[in-house]
């Protein structure tokens, strides 16, 4: 991944963050964030066929990834 594609402040995240976006903030693969927003503790809603990622959803999850869990 191209460092210069990395999201690098908070401020500059949409309201609701795509899988390209997560690649993008984590510089992870595009099928890596995929995988991430598949599994069971990572906030991901599903609208539709499409998973997002409420920003607040995001941020707490950043702060403490491994402990995560839903409501």
């Amino acid at each position: 991944m191209n460092i210069e594609n990395r999201i690098t402040k908070i401020e500059d995240l949409p309201l609701s963050l795509t899988a390209k976006d997560i690649a993008r903030v984590l510089g992870v693969s595009l099928e890596h964030a995929y995988k991430l927003m598949h599994r069971k503790e990572f906030p991901s809603i599903q609208i539709g066929k499409r998973l997002v990622i409420p920003k607040p959803a995001f941020e707490k999850w950043m702060e403490n990834p491994f402990y995560y869990e839903r409501n």
